[in-house]
């Protein structure tokens, strides 16, 4: 096994389903922060090329719009990064899940320009790599629980990325379809 501290999560490091084990599967790489640096670029030239015209519309079969998916993304990179903080400092105390889908409705934070959600989401993702970069070795075992799940700092960060990878290929199949 390698010893990269940011290696992939083996499989007794979280609990997940096939969906899940799909997604993780679809992350490129072997290296968690290579992977979350090297994302970064793909998804700004992305967004870089919405049309005005693209953000605020739904492309059915979807239920979001463009805007409300940034939006996600940025919530979900905050999200992922406290569970990491909390699980490496060995908080024992069970984390709630979260309704994305109760967040993307009340449209709480779509005010405002696309560009404002994107450097939202590149500054949260520096701070999380930041944070995972003074981890000790040992901090990237710890497990903690988020959602009824039990997984550890490496898995969490994992499904960070997966997460966001599979956001960005949707992301890039409506834009560059229009659908």
């Amino acid at each position: 096994m390698s010893r990269i501290v940011s290696r992939r999560p083996q499989s007794s490091e979280y609990a997940c389903d096939a969906a899940l084990e799909k997604m993780f599967q679809q992350v490129p790489g072997n290296d968690l922060l290579v992977v979350l640096r090297d994302q970064w670029p793909e998804f700004f030239d992305l967004i870089r090329s919405v049309g005005t015209d693209q953000v605020d519309e739904i492309h059915p079969p979807y239920r979001w719009t463009i805007r409300q998916v940034v939006a996600h993304l940025a919530e979900a990179e905050r999200i992922f990064g406290y569970r990491i903080l909390r699980f490496a400092a060995g908080d024992p105390a069970p984390l709630p899940g979260w309704d994305e889908n109760a967040y993307a409705e009340s449209k709480y934070g779509l005010g405002g320009k696309l560009n404002r959600l994107v450097e939202e989401i590149e500054l949260q993702r520096q701070t999380n790599l930041l944070l995972l970069r003074r981890l000790r070795p040992s901090a990237w075992d710890r497990q903690g629980q988020a959602d009824g799940r039990s997984l550890t700092v490496r898995a969490c960060g994992w499904l960070l990325a997966a997460h966001f990878n599979h956001h960005v290929k949707i992301l890039s199949q409506r834009i560059n379809s229009g659908v």
